[in-house]
């Protein structure tokens, strides 16, 4: 595989500057990065695919030079980026794995779900 280094991606020079990597995915395949960075003197976000099997550099490029895609507005992305370099994901799936091993809790809340049932019926 052909990892390109987020880190790296300071293409063009006249326009980049002061990047910042806020999620990297790592040296696998369909590896991904996004960053914070000043584009043209303004804060800006951009994402990148960091390389595939083989030759290349990853996508976007420029005449064979990795660069950014450089998104709009773009508060959205970041902050699940930021999510995920804190271990989002992970973390929600080990906090739901974690509340359905509580057995007590797990009757509890049955108990009370069933107990709903009657405060929807159509007595009167």
């Amino acid at each position: 595989m052909s990892y390109v280094d987020p880190c790296a991606v300071v293409s063009p020079k006249h326009r980049i500057k002061d990047v910042e990597i806020v999620y990297d995915s790592g040296p696998i395949e369909g590896s991904w990065a996004v960053a914070k960075f000043l584009w043209d003197s303004k804060d800006r976000i951009g994402v990148r695919w960091n390389g595939e099997q083989g030759e290349g550099v990853g996508t976007p490029q420029a005449r064979g030079v990795p660069t950014w895609f450089v998104l709009p507005e773009a508060q959205a992305v970041l902050k699940r980026a930021q999510e995920l370099a804190n271990g989002g994901e992970a973390r929600l799936t080990a906090s739901y794995r974690e509340m359905a091993n509580d057995r007590e809790r797990e009757a509890e809340a049955e108990q009370w779900s069933e107990g709903l049932i009657g405060d929807a019926s159509t007595q009167g």
